[in-house]
């Protein structure tokens, strides 16, 4: 059976509907899921076993049976773990159905299914009693519910349903107890990623500045975490302005409220700066006495010990609504505010009143936090990106120029406008960034930039005052776009409007190529390697579930991944495999290119890499990808601002092997119909 799928096509800008199979969705549960990050998590499954082990074990000396309720059980691992350690009977909850009947056939597979009962159900759906889905209550509870930031995926209520009604009371708990840890930092690096700087521009008539809009500055910003890999974070992008301190702590033992509630402490800054951010991370404690610990502190708390990879556990970023000051020896009072799946901090001085701190959760009033993601703030704080576009404006505009911008949220309407363009006018691709007129008003530019509310295909001359286009730039970016190749909805737009551009029309950027690279991942590689055994159990049932899904449709597609997070070393040069010229309107035909790529390092082939550059000039170029190979070794610096395509190779190799260099081939489609590009590779 087929459904029908409708979506707006990111590079095309096209309604289309797709014909997708009914298990469509399933699949890319499946092939985009963690498990496999979960399984090759040797840390984790290893403190989670000793810590049921100690469970069951507790249990047992006290002569009772051992009674385990798994909730969240996924392939059965954790209530494997409790049967083998001896637990007389376990439960293992299950809300997504494909994986509750792997689940099943794992756990049938390890000789387990006399001790273990798979329950496609969430929690809060279990009964207990003759008749139920469980007998009794249990004794024992372990669950992994946990996501960065700890209750994001509905730890809190979860549990306390789970007290109320499926365990009993003192019962044994894995974890025991979870621990909230924060470090108060400034940051100018992460605190572009939720404020606008303003912007310095040289004119014909002297120095500009454009500023960001109060609306923005005083702006709360939003309660949602931002979650990153604050191990690839160095040292000199941040100030610790006090210690790591304990925030709060949660007892899965005992009955847990999910009731919003207020956590607070005191601290004594180290050192004296701008209060700008609160770095956090948890630790979870595997039994009562606290001597099995996983932890997800970050490389400098640490230093002595060995550090353990993982994606689907990570650090949070907060935002503090605005910067203060703080100064050395003079304590300040740290507020943490959460509701039952997002924490907030704020920071008032040690004095302050405790109804002073604000409990509500931050509300975004610019739009800007809901519309923009960190990596775009980043991006629009670069101050070397806009110089470079400021010095290719330079050399394409003068006081005659009509100009047409057409980008999502950008500030090159402004710049065009200082840099003498006669008329400016801005279209916008998603209407939701209307609000970015209080941008051109904080600037008093209201009636020096007119912004165009219509598709492209839909412009008419009266749009422009019967003018023609001498000038047509974009960054470009759009805020639909995933892959690097999605904003070529730019050159999509540009044939649209190919009628109101005078015959003399200058574009920019001018083209742009994709580019490629084989590399080898440091560890990123874990998320598309087959697991086999974990801790002594066959989980390959896992893995061909998710082998399945991705051939369904994703092996042979590319995933975004911020590479900056993601270290790996190229084993290639980078190269140019695809141009597209901007300064023509978008071909009938398809694109194609194939050809062979050198290794010239050692290593293991775990993927290509593609991103794409674009040629504001013929000598001013933006990349959105490698910024530079920095070593011998073929160390890569990325750009932080952009997510680059990464396309793993079916095989990814195993750690052990070393590839010779040789050759990759490759062959890359560049559909212009639907926008969409389709490539294969053979190591």
């Amino acid at each position: 059976m087929k459904t029908f799928c409708g979506r707006a096509n990111p590079t095309t800008g096209a309604m289309e509907w797709l014909e997708e199979a009914e298990d469509y969705d399933y699949h890319q549960e499946i092939a985009r899921s963690r498990y496999a990050d979960m399984l090759h998590d040797k840390d984790r499954n290893v403190k989670y076993y000793q810590g049921i082990r100690a469970a069951v074990s507790r249990v047992k000396g006290r002569g009772e049976k051992a009674i385990v309720l798994d909730i969240g059980t996924g392939t059965g691992l954790l209530s494997m773990m409790a049967a083998a350690a001896g637990a007389d009977f376990c439960y293992a909850v299950e809300v997504f159905r494909p994986m509750a009947n792997a689940a099943v056939k794992i756990v049938e597979k390890n000789g387990f299914s006399d001790k273990i009962k798979v329950i496609n159900k969430h929690s809060t759906e279990v009964t207990v009693g003759p008749d139920g889905d469980m007998e009794c209550r249990a004794n024992i509870l372990v669950t992994e519910l946990f996501d960065t930031e700890l209750i994001g995926e509905g730890a809190l209520p979860t549990y306390e349903h789970a007290h109320k009604y499926l365990v009993q009371e003192g019962c044994e708990a894995v974890p025991h107890m979870a621990t909230v840890y924060v470090q108060l930092v400034e940051s100018k690096r992460m605190w572009a990623w939720n404020k606008l700087f303003p912007i310095h521009v040289e004119a014909e008539d002297g120095e500009k500045i454009i500023v960001p809009p109060s609306e923005m500055e005083n702006c709360p910003g939003v309660p949602s975490v931002c979650d990153i890999q604050l191990n690839q974070m160095p040292s000199s992008d941040f100030t610790a302005l006090s210690d790591v301190v304990t925030m709060f702590r949660v007892d899965f033992s005992k009955p847990v409220q999910s009731a919003s509630t207020c956590y607070r402490v005191q601290l004594e800054p180290v050192q004296s700066g701008k209060a700008q951010i609160v770095l956090s991370w948890w630790d979870i404690g595997m039994d009562p006495s606290g001597t099995i610990n996983c932890t997800m502190a970050p490389y400098w708390v640490n230093p002595t010990s060995a550090l353990q990879w993982r994606d689907h556990w990570m650090q949070c970023v907060y935002f503090l609504p605005k910067e203060q000051p703080v100064v050395r020896g003079e304590k300040v009072q740290l507020t943490a505010c959460r509701d039952e799946y997002s924490v907030w901090y704020t920071l008032q001085t040690a004095s302050a009143e405790e109804d002073e701190a604000a409990v509500e959760s931050p509300v975004c009033r610019c739009l800007a936090h809901l519309l923009w993601n960190r990596a775009r703030f980043g991006e629009l704080n670069d101050r070397d990106r806009t110089r470079r576009y400021i010095e290719a404006l330079r050399t394409v505009l003068n006081t005659d120029s009509v100009c047409l911008c057409i980008s999502d949220g950008s500030l090159l309407p402004v710049l065009a406008h200082y840099l003498g363009a006669k008329q400016v006018q801005y279209f916008i691709l998603d209407f939701r960034f209307l609000h970015f007129s209080l941008f051109f008003k904080a600037n008093h530019l209201e009636d020096k930039i007119k912004i165009i509310e219509a598709r492209p295909e839909l412009l008419k001359p009266s749009h422009f005052e019967d003018k023609k286009i001498s000038v047509l730039v974009g960054e470009p970016f759009f805020s639909t776009s995933l892959l690097p190749w999605h904003n070529l909805y730019f050159w999509y737009a540009r044939t649209a409007v190919a009628s109101h551009l005078s015959s003399s029309v200058t574009v920019l950027p001018q083209s742009a190529a994709l580019h490629m690279m084989i590399v080898e991942f440091q560890d990123l590689w874990r998320i598309r390697s087959p697991c086999g055994i974990c801790e002594g159990f066959d989980v390959r049932t896992m893995d061909d579930m998710i082998e399945d899904s991705l051939n369904f449709r994703e092996s042979k597609e590319a995933e975004p991944h911020p590479l900056w997070e993601y270290p790996c070393k190229s084993l290639s040069e980078p190269q140019g495999v695809l141009t597209f010229d901007f300064s023509r309107a978008v071909p009938q035909h398809c694109l194609s290119t194939e050809g062979s790529v050198n290794l010239l390092r050692k290593g293991r082939s775990h993927a290509a890499v593609l991103w794409m550059e674009y040629h504001l000039t013929a000598d001013i170029s933006i990349s959105t990808g490698l910024m530079q190979i920095s070593n011998e070794k073929g160390n890569c610096d990325w750009n932080r601002h952009c997510k680059q395509a990464v396309y793993f190779f079916s095989s990814v190799p195993e750690s052990g092997t070393l590839s010779a260099p040789g050759a990759v081939t490759y062959a890359i489609n560049f559909d212009t119909k639907t926008g969409e590009i389709a490539m294969d590779f053979k190591l």
